[in-house]
């Protein structure tokens, strides 16, 4: 195999959500991503230096998806400041059906989060306390766009984002059996009130939070509180750091 003008172009055009759609592939960058997304991912390529190739021996990659290419040839291709020895170009699977059963989970829900690192930020935090399953509104950011997949670590290999036409719909139909969490300037002190094991925990957009209609779905609204209480402190959390305490204070509970 080898790296021609026209994979050159597909490979550029993974930057772009119309690319990723056109040819069903996804990029990653750097030893510890494509290392860690190598057993969930279909490889379509790899393209490495000679000494990355020789130091990381992958008995599962067949040579002719292995491309050998300098450094040069890798930056003028990377969409990283400091670019690596090694992309990989995997195929994107087909999208997986939400679990029938969710009421033994705990559920992170993502209304219109666009923020690339956000989204790859939040989907590491699920990773790292155990959240399997994330539902976004299709108005969320592709976790397939090259920025969310680095900000992953790996993690997009462990953590299922599972896209609905209507977030508000979704969860008012999961609200029946489980309960909806949603941080709210208004709500209930996270750390004064019980919570469930299992539910569903709503993060809204950067700059509006939680829609009006997917707050109706929501059967708890929580406050991280600034401290002390009443301070002036900045306006809001960003919301992967929102959601890294909520998650957190959830499984505290548990153990």
């Amino acid at each position: 195999m080898e790296l021609t003008n026209a994979l050159r172009k597909t490979i550029q055009s993974l930057d772009t959500v119309k690319g990723r759609r056109a040819t069903s592939l996804f990029m990653a960058e750097g030893t510890k991503c494509v290392l860690e997304l190598i057993p969930f991912f279909k490889l379509n390529c790899l393209i490495a230096t000679s000494e990355w190739i020789d130091q990381h021996k992958i008995a599962d990659i067949e040579s002719d998806n292995v491309i050998v290419s300098g450094r040069g040839e890798i930056r003028k291709i990377s969409r990283l400041t400091t670019p690596r020895d090694v992309i990989a170009v995997f195929e994107i699977p087909e999208s997986v059906d939400l679990p029938c059963d969710l009421t033994e989970r705990l559920v992170i829900a993502l209304d219109r989060v666009q923020d690339p690192g956000n989204l790859g930020t939040i989907m590491r935090i699920a990773d790292w306390f155990g959240v399997t399953d994330i539902i976004a509104s299709n108005d969320t950011a592709d976790c397939f766009n090259p920025k969310v997949v680095q900000a992953t670590m790996g993690a997009i290999g462990r953590v299922k984002i599972h896209y609905v036409d209507s977030l508000a719909d979704t969860l008012a139909g999961l609200s029946a059996s489980m309960p909806v969490y949603g941080t709210f300037l208004d709500g209930k002190n996270i750390f004064d009130v019980p919570l469930s094991p299992t539910g569903v925990i709503v993060m809204g957009n950067e700059g509006t939070g939680i829609s009006d209609a997917v707050a109706r779905a929501v059967t708890s609204r929580l406050l991280i509180p600034p401290y002390p209480a009443g301070s002036d402190t900045v306006e809001s959390l960003n919301v992967s750091m929102a959601t890294a305490i909520t998650v957190a204070e959830f499984r505290r509970r548990q153990y």
